[in-house]
C-alpha cells in the first residue's frame, strides 16, 4: 500500500474533502459517537445498544442523504453532524505492532510510542501459532489504548498474507512465507488475537483486521513492470492451491472483518472490480462477515493508469458492483454521484455497501458512547514490561541457526571475553522493525547487546548496507585479528528490499560479500555470520568458507532485535526457529521471470517452478532448515492406515482401478475425516529447547509434490520426550486441486512426513460407496 493521488485533477477536486476531513482529524474527533450528552441523537434508534445491530445500521442509513452515503464511502469519511456522527479515518496498520504508516495513527503526547515486534517474516519462522495469537492480542491492547486517547483508528489494514512466491519481492518481508498452510495458520492466528475472538454474526471486535492483498499480488517494480499496470495471469489450480488458501483462511477460520484487494489485474481484471473474486467468492462462498477495502488509490488506478473503463463514473459503478464497501482513497466520493444519477450503479448497491462498513463500526462499539469493555485502556497499556518482554521472545524464536560447525555457538562469557563487532548492521536499530512499523518503545542494537555479555570492538566496516568500497576493510581485519571471537551483522534493509522496490539479485550489496571473507581470513577466533533480511539472500559462500563457522538469519527482529541476537549466540536463549522460505541461489532468478505466476515446474521450457512445493533444483537453504545448540528425535507412535472415505457412487472421478479414484471434497462429508497422529519428540541433547515438529503429506498422483499439512511447537527439557497429538482433516490438508481448481482426495496411498528425520507413514485410502449427506 502506498498512498498517491492518481492524477492532479483528482487531487484538486478532492481539495475539500481533504481540508473537510483535517478538521475532524485523529486528534481532535471524539472517540465515540451517539454521545450521550446529545440530546438531539442520543434517543435515535440507531444509537440504542439494545437494539440489534442489524436494526441500528438500517436506521442510520435511511437517515443519510445521498451526497452523505457517498462521502462515507472514502477512508477519510467525513461526518454527518446534524446526526452527531464523527469524521473517521479508516486506514491504520498494525502488521507488527501499531504502524505509524497511513493517517488513522498519531504517534505523540500521551503515546510517544508503540511495542515494535519483529518483522512478520521472522515470526513466522517461529512456527508458533499461540504466539502469533499473543502478539495481536498485545498490539490490539495497544490500539484499542490509542484509539481510546484519539490517536489511532481501530480498522487496521493487516496483516499482509499474501504468499512469498519470489525471492525478489520486496515486501517478502511482510508475508509469513511461501508455504499456503503456514500464511494461513498464522492468518487465522494473528487475526483472532487482534480481533479479541470476534466471530460471525453480530459479535462484538476489539480492533478490526483486514487480510490483503487479495489476490496473486507479489509484484511492485520489477524489469519495467509495475503493480499498478501488472496482469497477473493466473491458473485456476494455482488460485485454488496456493494464492488464495490464506484469504480463504482468513475469513472462513479467521473471521476476519475486512479483506483488502489489490492493485494489479487477474486474468485480465483488475481485483477491485471483478465480482467473481470479491462478490461471488469472498462474501457468497467464503461468507465475509465484513467489509471489502481497495488497496489506496487502486479504484483511481484502474481508470486511469489501466484504462478499464472509459468514464470515471464507470469505474466507480463497476467497483461497488463487483462488492468494493470502501475506498482508500477520494475516487468513490468523487465519481460516485454522477454514477448514480446516471444509472449505472444503484442507491440501494450504495447501501449495501455502507451497511457493510457500518456494521464493523457497530460490532467496534463506535456508535455506543463512551462505555464499552475495553473503555479503561490507556497510556499506561502501551509498552508495559510484559508486552517488551513478548517481543524479545518473539525475536528470540523467530531466529534461525542455518550453520554451526563443530558447534562453535553459542560462544562462552568466559572463553571469548572481547567480540569484534562488525557490519553495516552491526549497530542497527530503526532496521530492525522493518517496514510497516511505528514508533518502538525503544532499541536495542546488536552492538548493545553483545556488550550485555563481552567486551567490544566495533568496526562497521562498509558505509551502509549497499557497501559501495572496500575503505574501511583493512580496520575491521585488525579488530577482528585482535578479539577472541567475531560477529559479521550484514545483510540487507529498507534502500535494498521494501514496497514498490523489487530485488533484481539476491546476493549480498556491493562489498558485502569481500568484507566477510577478509575477516574472516583475519580473524584470530570463531566467525559468526548474522544476516538481516526479509527476503532470502544468496551466501552459499559463507556456507562453504570454512573460516565462517556458524551462521544465523534473524529477519528484521523488531525493537528488542540485538538482545535477542546476543542471547543465542551466548546460549541464553536455544535457537529453534525454521525458515518459513526457500534460499535460492542466483543463478535461479536468471532463469524466472517474476512476471511469471506459475508455480508449477515446466520442464519442456526450462520453468524450474516456485517455492519447496514445486521446485526441485539446488539451493542454499531448504524451506524448514534450521538448527538447535541441543538434538531432538521423533518416532511415530500411532497413526491410521487405513481410511475409508464415504463416497457418492456419482462421484467418484477416474478410471476402474480403485487407487487411481479420486472425489471431490464436496462430495463427501469432511467431519468424518478427521485423522489422529500421536508423535513422540525427544530431546537426546545436553540443552533444553523448542523443537518445531513438522508434518508434511505425498499424495499419490504421480506428479504430485510434498506439502506442509500441519506444524506444532513444542519446548523439551534435556533429557525428556514429549508427545505431541496432531489432527489433520483429509479435506483441508491432503487434496489436490486439479486444474479446474476443484480440490479432490485421491484415492490409494498417502505418504505422511515427519520433519528432516525422513519418517514416513502411510495412510491408505479407499471409497465407500453409500448414501450419504453432503
Amino acid at each position: 500500500m502506498n498512498h498517491k493521488y492518481p492524477s492532479s485533477t483528482i487531487f484538486i477536486l478532492n481539495v475539500v474533502l481533504v481540508i473537510h476531513a483535517f478538521a475532524y482529524s485523529v486528534e481532535s474527533r471524539p472517540a465515540f459517537a451517539c454521545d450521550p450528552a446529545n440530546a438531539g441523537t442520543r434517543n435515535l434508534p440507531f444509537c440504542k445498544t439494545s437494539l440489534p445491530i442489524h436494526v441500528r445500521v438500517q436506521d442510520l442509513i435511511q437517515r443519510l442523504t445521498l451526497q452523505e452515503k457517498i462521502r462515507l464511502l472514502v477512508n477519510n469519511a467525513a461526518p454527518v453532524e446534524r446526526l452527531g456522527v464523527n469524521g473517521y479515518e479508516w486506514w491504520s496498520e498494525a502488521l507488527h505492532g501499531v504502524s505509524s504508516t497511513g493517517p488513522g495513527v498519531k504517534f505523540g503526547g500521551a503515546f510517544p510510542s508503540a511495542t515494535s515486534f519483529p518483522q512478520v517474516i521472522t515470526t513466522a519462522a517461529s512456527f508458533n501459532a499461540s504466539l502469533w495469537e499473543q502478539i495481536g492480542q498485545v498490539v490490539s491492547d495497544e490500539g484499542r489504548a490509542m484509539y481510546n486517547g484519539g490517536a489511532a483508528g481501530l480498522t487496521f489494514w493487516s496483516p499482509n498474507v499474501n504468499i512469498l512466491r519470489d525471492p525478489r519481492w520486496g515486501r517478502c518481508q511482510e508475508t509469513p512465507g511461501e508455504d499456503p498452510h503456514l500464511v494461513a495458520q498464522y492468518a487465522i492466528s494473528y487475526v483472532k488475537g487482534l480481533q479479541g475472538g470476534g466471530g460471525r454474526g453480530t459479535s462484538r471486535l476489539k480492533v478490526a483486521a483486514c487480510c490483503k492483498h487479495y489476490t496473486a499480488y507479489d509484484l511492485d517494480d520489477w524489469n519495467g513492470f509495475d503493480r499498478y499496470h501488472f496482469n497477473a495471469k493466473v491458473s485456476r489450480q494455482d488460485l485454488e492451491d496456493t494464492y488464495n488458501v490464506p484469504f480463504k483462511a482468513c475469513v472462513v477460520e479467521g473471521n476476519v472483518a475486512s479483506v483488502m484487494c489489490s492493485y494489479n489485474q487477474i486474468n485480465g481484471k483488475p481485483s477491485c472490480a471483478d465480482p467473481t473474486l470479491l462478490r461471488d467468492t469472498i462474501r457468497a462462498q467464503w461468507r465475509l462477515n465484513g467489509y471489502i477495502v481497495s488497496d489506496c488509490d487502486s479504484v483511481g488506478v484502474l481508470f486511469e493508469q489501466q484504462h478499464y473503463t472509459r468514464f470515471p463514473e464507470d469505474a466507480a459503478a463497476a467497483t461497488i458492483k463487483a462488492g468494493l464497501d470502501l475506498d482508500c482513497g477520494p475516487f468513490l466520493a468523487i465519481h460516485t454521484e454522477k454514477a448514480v444519477r446516471t444509472g449505472k450503479v444503484s442507491e440501494m448497491e450504495v447501501n449495501y455497501a455502507l451497511a457493510n462498513t457500518i456494521t464493523v463500526q457497530m460490532r467496534l462499539g463506535m456508535f455506543d458512547g463512551p462505555n464499552g469493555p475495553y473503555a479503561n485502556l490507556g497510556p499506561r497499556d502501551v509498552c508495559t514490561p510484559a508486552h517488551q518482554q513478548l517481543a524479545l521472545q518473539a525475536a528470540r524464536e523467530g531466529i534461525v541457526l542455518l550453520k554451526n560447525v563443530g558447534r562453535a555457538l553459542p560462544l562462552s562469557p568466559q572463553r571469548h571475553r572481547t567480540v569484534a563487532v562488525i557490519g553495516p548492521n552491526s549497530d542497527a536499530t530503526v532496521t530492525m522493525i522493518g517496514n510497516y512499523a511505528g514508533v518502538p518503545c525503544g532499541y536495542i542494537s546488536p552492538l548493545q547487546g553483545i556488550a550485555r555479555y563481552a567486551r567490544t570492538v566495533h568496526q562497521r566496516g562498509c558505509m551502509g548496507v549497499a557497501c559501495p568500497g572496500n575503505q574501511q576493510f583493512g580496520v575491521a581485519e585488525v579488530a577482528a585479528r585482535h578479539a577472541d571471537a567475531t560477529v559479521l551483522v550484514m545483510g540487507l534493509d529498507q534502500t535494498i528490499e521494501a514496497e514498490a522496490r523489487d530485488r533484481v539479485s539476491l546476493l549480498l550489496p556491493g562489498y558485502q560479500q569481500e568484507l566477510i571473507s577478509k575477516v574472516a581470513m583475519a580473524s584470530r577466533g570463531p566467525v559468526v555470520l548474522v544476516l538481516m533480511s526479509g527476503g532470502p539472500i544468496d551466501v552459499t559462500f559463507a556456507k562453504n568458507d570454512p573460516r565462517v563457522l556458524a551462521i544465523l538469519w534473524v529477519g528484521y527482529p523488531g525493537q528488542a532485535g540485538g538482545a535477542a541476537i546476543a542471547d543465542v549466540l551466548f546460549g541464553a536463549a536455544n535457537p529453534g526457529g525454521k525458515l518459513p522460505m526457500t534460499w535460492y541461489p542466483q543463478d535461479y532468478v536468471a532463469k524466472v521471470a517474476m512476471t511469471n505466476m506459475d508455480m508449477r515446474a515446466d520442464p519442456a521450457r526450462g520453468y524450474p517452478g516456485r517455492t519447496y512445493r514445486f521446485y526441485k533444483g539446488p539451493v542454499v537453504f531448504p524451506f524448514g532448515a534450521g538448527f538447535s545448540y541441543t538434538r531432538f528425535s521423533q518416532s511415530i507412535v500411532s497413526a491410521p492406515a487405513i481410511v475409508s472415505v464415504p463416497t457418492l457412487i456419482h462421484s467418484l472421478d477416474g478410471n476402474s482401478t480403485r487407487k487411481k479414484l479420486a472425489v471431490r471434497t464436496t462430495h463427501t462429508n469432511c467431519d468424518s475425516l478427521n485423522l489422529n497422529l500421536h508423535i513422540n519428540v525427544k530431546n537426546t541433547g545436553d540443552m533444553d529447547g523448542t523443537h518445531t515438529l513438522l508434518i508434511f503429506s505425498t499424495p499419490p498422483p504421480a506428479n504430485a509434490t510434498k506439502q506442509l499439512v500441519s506444524f506444532e511447537k513444542v519446548h523439551v527439557p534435556a533429557g525428556a520426550q514429549h508427545r505431541v497429538n496432531i489432527n489433520i482433516n483429509a479435506c483441508k490438508h491432503l487434496t489436490v486441486a486439479d486444474q479446474f481448481g476443484i480440490r479432490r482426495i485421491f484415492m490409494g496411498e498417502h505418504k505422511i512426513h515427519v520433519g528432516e528425520d525422513d519418517i514416513n507413514h502411510s495412510i491408505t485410502f479407499h471409497a465407500s460407496l453409500e448414501q450419504i449427506k453432503v
